[in-house]
């Protein structure tokens, strides 16, 4: 067994997205690689079923089975966008269903399998055309300036190919749920007139045929954010009044949601980039559901009248969730594995870095300075009897949390570990997992609240003789890059510091960032300056290097420039790599040259800096 190298990332292979054939017999995930030759991340569509190899079906995403099983649809590419293929499971070529000139998205099979519906883009683009701007709804990070184009739905007959628009209308229709007699698609969307202000998201139901009538269903209280027909009801994911606080469920009700009661002080996981989860599903008469519990994300059982119970043993990271008859099928992350498929609990697949020893992060309880319990995990190599260096790491949202899993991201958490390093992730307040008020406790107090919660963990790391005081590094991504600027900003305890995606001025990203007014309103609340790291740079004296997309509009690179131009006027060392079409989430699923290289320089400069090697 030899310890993981950063030229692993291209060996590495991550399911998703498991789909249960409707008898139960097989699974179809997506498997994502990353291919150095072209320099691309490849995603495939398999097959698993127990008993046999798993073996692959096509290039694509979103694999979805016909309701008699006989034919998966997904998407791929076509000699342009891409667009719904049809693969006969019986045998024979797979065939392009859609021409959509901007391309589909995610098939939802009819329930008597004749048409499919999809939410897809609609509009006309013209590049060279001015860009008139009326709401903030005007760019999303990974897409860019949207110019006009909104998200609509569209029916496709299956034995016709003949596609019909069923929404339009100034807003995006989200991805649609079928009603049981096929003639209604439910889907969330935000219409009211000042829907960028105060961020609102409704159900609305729409005929299933061209220019479809809209109704809105349900009453105004609850911000809707996804849907789906569960138990004979629409249920939705969403929030009572404002986007603050825990993901809830709910069901419809006559013309209102009743809220349903879990008896979970926990967020529902509904999953999506970065964050683990599963949409709601039904096994029986159990609605099943994902939430995040101290660090981890579980799937839960919620029987009619009962209790809500986990129902997977072990430790596991769930971002997936299939049914039929009976059967659930899953996808998880452990400690050992970026990700495998699983059915009734048993893995069907073994997507383990091969010949790979991995160290095992310990769960840790430290207490911040006010008294109040804050979880960390620590990865190191416990041969180790010296204090060593340690590498403070910082997760993101802030409403994120850390899981002491593989996630195939942060590689070089495990290449310091084999070179005797120690790195501690803290799950700080904000962090997901521990209940709504701690979840909500840096609402207006960013840096503020939450300083001392990364702080007393090294300093307990130090006084237990893990951590050499005199070699301590920060990193972080997002809000982690925010709070290893304000860090640096409050303490010269530093030796390095590495952040990416960085948030310095609150103010100016309120006005530049595609959810700044998100931002501003539910999560800064307008203390800008108490808030800011810029506020404190004239305290930096760490030598800085900052990872940043070109084209992050979550966290626009001006946010980057701001704090290099500051440190490189005050004659700090400091460096700016920037990622020529880095999105915000390039670090997941950018180019696998700037994801080895992101990994690569984090380690370069902790070395120069904190161990003394050339850089």
């Amino acid at each position: 067994m030899r310890r993981l190298s950063l030229d692993d990332l291209y060996g590495l292979a991550v399911p998703g997205d498991p789909q249960l054939r409707p008898d139960g017999s097989a699974v179809a995930y997506t498997l994502t690689t990353a291919d150095r030759e072209t320099d691309a991340n490849v995603t495939e569509i398999w097959l698993a079923a127990p008993g046999a190899a798993p073996r692959r079906l096509a290039v694509g995403a979103a694999p979805r089975w016909s309701p008699d099983g006989r034919t998966l649809a997904y998407l791929r590419p076509a000699g342009g966008p891409p667009q719904i293929h049809l693969l006969p499971m019986d045998g024979g070529e797979p065939r392009v269903l859609t021409s959509a000139p901007l391309g589909a998205g995610p098939p939802v099979w009819s329930p008597d399998g004749t048409r499919i519906a999809y939410a897809g883009p609609s509009g006309e683009v013209d590049e060279n055309a001015p860009i008139v701007i009326d709401t903030l709804e005007y760019k999303a990070d990974g897409a860019g300036l949207l110019r006009g184009l909104t998200t609509h739905l569209f029916v496709v007959g299956v034995e016709d190919g003949v596609a019909v628009q069923v929404t339009s209308g100034d807003f995006h229709a989200g991805a649609p749920a079928w009603a049981p007699d096929g003639d209604l698609l439910a889907f969330t969307a935000g219409m009211d007139a000042d829907r960028d202000l105060d961020i609102c998201g409704g159900l609305y139901l729409v005929k299933a045929e061209q220019d479809g009538a809209l109704e809105r269903a349900g009453g105004t209280g609850v911000i809707c954010s996804g849907v789906w027909w569960l138990g004979g009801r629409w249920v939705v994911a969403g929030h009572r009044e404002v986007p603050e606080g825990h993901t809830r469920l709910f069901a419809l009700e006559g013309d209102d949601f009743a809220e349903i009661e879990t008896g979970l002080d926990r967020n529902v996981m509904i999953g999506g980039p970065g964050y683990p989860g599963a949409a709601p599903t039904l096994n029986g008469d159990d609605l099943l559901f994902c939430v995040r519990d101290r660090g981890f994300t579980h799937l839960y059982r919620l029987p009619p009248g009962g209790v809500a119970v986990r129902v997977l043993p072990g430790d596991q990271n769930v971002s997936g969730v299939s049914v039929a008859r009976g059967h659930v099928a899953h996808v998880a992350s452990t400690a050992r594995s970026a990700g495998d498929v699983y059915l009734d609990g048993d893995a069907l697949t073994d997507h383990a870095p091969e010949g790979v020893e991995l160290f095992r992060a310990r769960s840790r309880t430290f207490t911040a300075p006010d008294g109040t319990p804050v979880e960390a995990f620590v990865l190191r190599d416990e041969t180790l009897t010296e204090p060593g260096p340690l590498l403070l790491d910082i997760h993101g949202g802030p409403h994120n949390a850390w899981a002491p899993v593989f996630d195939g991201v942060h590689l070089y958490h495990q290449v310091l570990a084999a070179r005797g390093w120690t790195v501690l992730t803290v799950n700080p307040r904000a962090s997901d997992g521990y209940g709504e008020a701690f979840y909500t406790a840096t609402a207006g107090a960013w840096g503020l609240s939450d300083e001392g919660d990364f702080l007393a963990p090294l300093d307990a790391l130090i006084e237990e003789g893990v951590a050499d005081p005199a070699r301590l590094a920060v990193t972080g991504y997002s809000y982690g890059g925010y709070m290893t600027c304000w860090l640096t900003g409050r303490t010269a305890r530093f030796a390095a510091a590495v952040p990416g995606g960085v948030v310095v001025d609150l103010r100016s990203m309120a006005g530049t960032a595609d959810l700044g007014h998100f931002l501003s309103k539910h999560e800064v609340r307008g203390e800008f300056e108490e808030q800011s790291p810029i506020t404190h740079v004239g305290g930096v004296v760490t030598p800085t290097l900052i990872l940043h997309g070109d084209a992050d509009d979550r966290c626009p690179i001006g946010q980057a420039e701001q704090w290099f131009q500051a440190l490189r006027e005050r004659r700090v060392p400091v460096r700016l790599v920037r990622y020529p079409g880095g999105s915000h989430l390039f670090v997941l699923d950018g180019r696998p040259s700037h994801r080895f290289d992101y990994n690569e320089r984090i380690l370069a400069w902790l070395m120069h800096w904190v161990s003394g090697s050339p850089n």
